[in-house]
């Protein structure tokens, strides 16, 4: 029989753990023909997470735990996780169980069809409106200037094939945008659609901040737009300020007398330009933060403690 590996990262999950190990569980009840084993990594949650994680490995022997040291973010602790796997296949599954674990079904037929990478795509949430409208227009911004196809409305939610995962595990990225390194990879990509349901328990840990993380580096990672947007604005704002600095020139050497330079515009020129500047200086600092990231070639994640494996 094939084996499925179910891969759930949690940080303070102590009111889904259960409900996600049972759903799960039930979805293969129905799978005669696969085993299964359901890997929790936990980012050193602060709540009981743990402690009813190992309470579920002592009597099921599917379950599998890693625990992180501290607190490795919501990026490299998932992406890790996945690399531990040893299935056929392996499939992220969120602990707030806004990905339905019944797409489980579609996305190993899928599978079985050939396709060896199957994604959930969530054209439609029931978040509310101001996030759902942010996260549209984000995905669809970072898809527009990115130099490979990304996957619209895409957060990680499928099935991959084990040569997929072991050509993850030759990529050195110490901070990994995997969503990105999907569609980096190129191969033919099957997308079942489904409606994100709202968290029913808890608060969710991402953040502005976090997004805002996500974002950027989704850019950063996959497009050279901005940085040579900065390079052309540079060029046209220089030659700009030249013609707008000559025509003064005239217009006072014209009309010595009647025509008063001011203050004002002078102000507004600088404010604007250096307005200007730091953005950019700040595009090119997010850059050189990425190349620091990834020249120091630290760990993924350092683990504390594996229950079952």
């Amino acid at each position: 029989m094939k084996s499925i590996s179910i891969v759930t990262p949690c940080y303070n999950e102590e009111s889904n753990i259960l409900e996600v190990y049972e759903q799960v569980k039930l979805v293969f009840s129905k799978l005669d023909n696969f085993t299964y084993e359901h890997i929790f990594i936990d980012n050193a949650s602060k709540d009981h997470t743990v402690s009813i994680l190992k309470t579920l490995a002592k009597s099921d022997k599917k379950i599998k735990i890693i625990i992180n040291s501290r607190n490795f973010g919501h990026l490299r602790s998932p992406f890790y996780g996945l690399l531990q796997a040893q299935g056929d296949a392996i499939i992220p599954l969120v602990a707030d169980l806004q990905d339905p674990p019944q797409l489980i079904f579609e996305f190993i037929k899928k599978w079985e069809e050939g396709y060896k990478i199957v994604v959930g795509v969530k054209p439609k949430s029931q978040e509310r409106f101001p996030m759902s409208w942010i996260r549209k227009w984000g995905y669809h911004f970072i898809s527009k200037i990115s130099e490979v196809t990304l996957i619209k409305n895409f957060t990680g939610f499928g099935l991959y094939d084990k040569s997929v995962i072991k050509i993850l595990r030759t990529i050195e990225d110490p901070y990994p945008y995997f969503r990105g390194l999907i569609s980096e990879i190129g191969f033919p990509i099957a997308q079942i659609t489904y409606v994100q349901p709202l968290r029913k328990h808890g608060f969710t840990k991402n953040n502005f901040f976090t997004l805002c993380d996500v974002g950027i580096l989704g850019v950063i990672s996959h497009s050279k737009v901005p940085i040579r947007l900065a390079t052309l604005a540079g060029f046209f704002l220089s030659a700009l300020s030249l013609g707008i600095a000559g025509g003064f020139l005239i217009l006072k050497f014209l009309f010595w007398n009647k025509y008063p330079v001011g203050i004002a515009p002078i102000l507004m020129g600088m404010f604007f330009f250096a307005s200007v500047q730091l953005f950019f200086i700040g595009l090119l600092g997010e850059y050189v933060l990425c190349i620091h990231t990834q020249v120091r070639k630290r760990p993924l994640v350092i683990e504390s403690e594996r229950i079952n494996f």
